[in-house]
């Protein structure tokens, strides 16, 4: 058995996500294109001495006792019988409460260690069970290396893998604001009780417009009107994002991270100065 392994977890967006009603089992039905972006988080994760415990460190940020890797390794031992204790020291890179999927991405490539480690293969029904057990984004991650795209709907656990494109140059700006995402889920159901819906292409036409030319996009985010309503720095980063030459912007997943693309490197090294010289915080990705 190895003793240790170090991991990259990547950042991802969403180019198109469209939030239908509540299953009955309380979850909401997305209709997304899931990309991965070259924003990393690291992890070094270790075997040690001793049975049932999972040891996290993160000196960037202070992650709650129950946090996506604990609950990973709980639903990992759970279904496989690993029972050894697991050190992990994390790097945080991406921002939390972000819509980028950090804390899901970490949990599916330590997961994806873990059964490396304790040389467990995992079959596509057993990475689903653990993954339905920690969050619905870490279906997308446990399917798709970087750089991966896939169409993604149920509530997340129905992926399917599409050719990423390579002419995409993306930036990321943070507008300095934290967007629940239980908040986010309430505000987009009242929108649509109140006849409100993001006018987005339908699940069929999802890889043939990803495949368009970006400037012709007509994709949206369910999340956006009303997140940038309540959260009013995220319209006025994604309305600079525009203004300094995007040929596509949102916001991702449920914010509050803003995404700009660009049609050549230039351009977005130009618009990546641009946004920094206006105080917002940009990120190459």
């Amino acid at each position: 058995m190895l003793a240790e392994m170090r991991v990259s977890a990547p950042a991802k967006i969403n180019l198109n996500l469209k939030v239908l009603p509540k299953r009955a089992d309380g979850f909401h039905v997305i209709e997304s294109i899931f990309q991965t972006v070259r924003l990393f988080d690291d992890l070094l994760i270790c075997i040690e001495d001793g049975k049932n415990t999972c040891t996290v460190e993160c000196h960037d940020m202070e992650l709650p006792k129950q946090n996506t890797l604990s609950a990973a390794y709980k639903a990992f031992c759970l279904h496989t019988g690993f029972d050894r204790s697991v050190r992990v020291r994390l790097t945080k890179r991406i921002p939390s409460g972000g819509g980028l999927g950090g804390g899901s991405s970490d949990a599916a490539y330590f997961i994806k260690a873990l059964s490396q480690l304790a040389n467990v293969r995992l079959s596509s029904e057993l990475s689903n069970k653990i993954a339905g057990e920690v969050g619905s984004d870490v279906f997308f991650f446990l399917c798709c290396a970087h750089p991966g795209c896939a169409l993604v709907t149920g509530r997340g656990e129905i992926v399917k893998p599409i050719k990423p494109r390579q002419d995409m140059h993306i930036l990321l700006v943070f507008p300095g604001v934290h967007s629940s995402t239980g908040e986010a889920y309430s505000l987009v159901d009242k929108a649509a009780s109140e006849g409100e819906f993001a006018d987005c292409p339908s699940f069929e036409e999802l890889e043939t417009v990803y495949n368009g030319p970006i400037v012709d996009w007509t994709f949206a985010n369910s999340f956006t009107p009303v997140i940038a309503r309540r959260y009013p720095e995220i319209g006025a980063a994604i309305a600079e994002v525009r203004k300094a030459g995007a040929v596509f912007s949102d916001m991702s997943g449920s914010g509050s991270a803003v995404f700009g693309i660009f049609a050549s490197a230039g351009e977005a090294d130009i618009a990546f100065h641009a946004l920094i010289s206006k105080g917002l915080k940009c990120v190459a990705a």
